[in-house]
């Protein structure tokens, strides 16, 4: 059965802007559970531009699953230890970035990415990678001894968007995705999803894990959560 995680970063979006405690990603986190979703996805950010360490904190009290987002630094890496989310997701992370542009470059970050994981894995903390749809880097992921990858849908989710042409760019996901699972890895996919790319990635069965975020979020402000999460699940449980 396919899951979705979803990630509550722009509540704490909207919070910051004003400062306070409203709205709470804490709430919002307990109700996206209540509605349906099967994760929590968090990214805590090096300059802390939604999710804070509070946050975290708070969260990892709960009985909330959390997938927990960060940079590949060992400051992060630590952080993640203090906390002990169920699983972590490491992404690439550039300062002045409005969203994370595409995978980990896992050739150049290498021998840092290896030593995080070793150390998460020590404390039973699933590791993703957050990756470009290339079968390169899915063999690096399984040299890196990392559990599950997860696939930068980016790229499909504009060129769908924008009424372009996606079967090549399908194509290679689903390539991607049938060798992932070949060699034992879990699959996931998030990054730029509405209802309609969602639809057309659930076609690829070796993908186990949506994680959305911004859309859902946005598309919650007109038409609620619970009835956004609803349409969801209906999409990925076909």
């Amino acid at each position: 059965m396919k899951r979705l995680g979803v990630n509550i970063d722009h509540v704490a979006t909207v919070r910051n802007a004003r400062g306070g405690f409203h709205p709470s990603p804490i709430l919002a986190a307990k109700n996206a559970i209540k509605c349906g979703a099967d994760s929590i996805t968090v990214h805590l950010r090096e300059d802390r531009r939604h999710i804070n360490d509070n946050d975290l904190k708070i969260l990892s009290r709960t009985k909330i699953p959390i997938n927990l987002e960060i940079a590949c630094s060992i400051k992060m890496m630590n952080i993640a230890i203090k906390y002990e989310p169920n699983f972590v997701c490491l992404v690439p992370e550039k300062r002045k970035e409005l969203t994370t542009e595409g995978g980990l470059n896992l050739v150049k970050n290498y021998k840092k990415i290896e030593h995080i994981i070793k150390k998460l894995n020590q404390y039973k903390i699933r590791t993703s990678l957050f990756i470009n749809p290339k079968i390169k880097d899915i063999q690096y992921s399984k040299k890196l001894n990392s559990q599950c990858i997860e696939l930068h849908t980016g790229k499909i989710s504009e060129m769908i968007k924008n009424k372009k042409n996606y079967l090549n760019e399908f194509n290679k996901i689903k390539k991607c995705s049938s060798y992932a699972k070949l060699l034992g890895l879990e699959v996931h996919a998030g990054h730029g999803m509405d209802y309609k790319t969602t639809k057309i990635l659930n076609n690829i069965k070796e993908i186990e894990e949506f994680n959305i975020g911004h859309f859902i979020i946005g598309e919650s402000i007109m038409f609620g959560l619970k009835n956004v999460i609803k349409k969801f699940q209906k999409i990925i449980k076909k």
